[in-house]
């Protein structure tokens, strides 16, 4: 069979490498990809941005499944377009992807439904909102109502910085915050304290299946520090997502979600990501949702998944998740993300990539921001690289993963040091 991987980050190539493992698979095709997945023997590039070009190309060449990688053309609504053309399709809906594309959406729909979050409002009026703040002091959170790439949120420190915060997102858009109807307008939330996890699922419109626990890092710095970014690399598994965070996670979080979703008359279907904040009693609370897998959690996850990923998502497009459980590789995962020079803000592009290592069962480096010029690679966006590494624990996988990383050169290039700090933490 023939498989389309719409996107072209790390988190498309990820998913691709996977897809493509299966002996099922004839050939998979990545729209419109970058430099990893053009020199990948397995996979082949479909210069295509333009979704009905996109649909109707699919449909030329019998595409038996497509799943979709990033937010955008979820939020413009590629998945009711090719199932109205009967092609087979993994994401949710337009409706439905609203639970990102929306903050305002997504917080409204959590408190009709009983599901904890940080307590907000909502705000188009630059002056309400400024008051606001005043009125609640700092530290707090400022969210863009739009898609922002993984960047709109501010965690203010002082008032300073949220009055800032405000101005840009209802004013300047430094962020390029893709608006939704209505213009522009801020979410203010309470600040939560306690560690972050990412919690992502599958789910058929009823059924759910959980993946791999994993925790990203978003600070640009060591330590947590600098402004938030994309994500600087993620490890699976998280060790504060325990059993009892598990459960409550899927009992508090996400069955209510996707029951809720159901009963509004907007069934979700597709990765479902609940970013999510553990409190010292081990109690969740939402932070945000994603309506597809995370970059770079994919990365991770999908180097220990052992399961066919093609058998999974067919099943789960034909409403039978139920019937899947999925096989985990006991190791750990961690990737380290290697950005442009300049990234989160203004990232250099078009500089050479060298020692570029060969993939191993237990490193790959996989593709986000590069494009294929011959057969030279070069640098097209922020987050760069994702060099990706399973080991036995995670002070193993850091190690293979920097050995990997300190062999790859490209001007500018940086990253973090300390991916799966907290980890190592825990199993001391």
């Amino acid at each position: 069979m023939k498989i389309l991987v719409i996107g072209s980050g790390g988190r498309e190539h990820a998913l691709a490498w996977k897809l493509s493992q299966s002996p099922k698979v004839q050939q998979v095709y990545v729209a419109p990809g970058n430099g990893g997945t053009a020199l990948s023997p397995n996979l082949k590039n479909v210069p295509l941005t333009d979704l009905a070009a996109l649909r109707d190309w699919a449909l030329a060449e019998k595409i038996a499944l497509t799943v979709v990688g990033p937010e955008q053309p979820l939020a413009a609504g590629v998945v009711d377009d090719f199932r109205a053309h009967g092609l087979r399709i993994f994401g949710p809906t337009q409706a439905a992807a609203q639970l990102e594309s929306s903050k305002a959406f997504s917080k409204d729909f959590m408190a009709r439904h009983g599901i904890p979050t940080a307590a907000y409002e909502t705000f188009s009026d630059p002056a309400a909102a400024h008051a606001y703040v005043d009125r609640l002091g700092a530290p707090i959170v400022v969210k863009a109502d739009g898609l922002a790439a993984g960047k709109g949120v501010v965690v203010a420190a002082t008032k300073e910085e949220a009055h800032a915060a405000i101005d840009d997102m209802l004013g300047g858009n430094t962020l390029g915050v893709a608006h939704n109807d209505g213009g522009a307008r801020v979410v203010i939330e309470e600040f939560l304290q306690g560690e972050e996890a990412s919690f992502i699922v599958l789910c058929d419109g009823k059924n759910v299946v959980a993946m791999a626990s994993s925790q990203d890092h978003k600070r640009l710095k060591d330590g947590d520090e600098g402004p938030n970014t994309g994500g600087m690399g993620a490890y699976s598994p998280a060790p504060v997502v325990t059993p009892d965070v598990h459960a409550r996670a899927m009992r508090d979080v996400i069955l209510p979600t996707i029951r809720g979703m159901d009963k509004d008359g907007i069934p979700f279907t597709g990765f479902l990501y609940a970013g999510l904040m553990i409190d010292g009693d081990g109690k969740p609370k939402t932070l945000e949702f994603n309506t597809r897998m995370g970059d770079p959690e994919t990365q991770p996850i999908m180097m220990r998944l052992k399961s066919d990923l093609v058998d999974v998502l067919m099943a789960a497009t034909s409403g039978k998740l139920d019937e899947v459980e999925l096989k985990w590789d006991r190791r750990v995962a961690l990737g380290v993300v290697l950005a442009a020079g300049g990234y989160p803000l203004s990232p250099k592009k078009g500089d050479l990539i060298s020692g570029l290592p060969k993939p191993t069962d237990e490193v790959v480096v996989f593709h986000a921001g590069t494009v294929a010029a011959g057969d030279q690679i070069k640098t097209s966006g922020g987050r760069v690289l994702c060099v990706t590494a399973l080991a036995d624990s995670v002070r193993q996988a850091q190690t293979k993963a920097y050995d990997a990383a300190r062999t790859i050169h490209f001007d500018g290039m940086q990253y973090r040091r300390d991916i799966g700090h907290r980890a190592v933490k825990a199993s001391h």
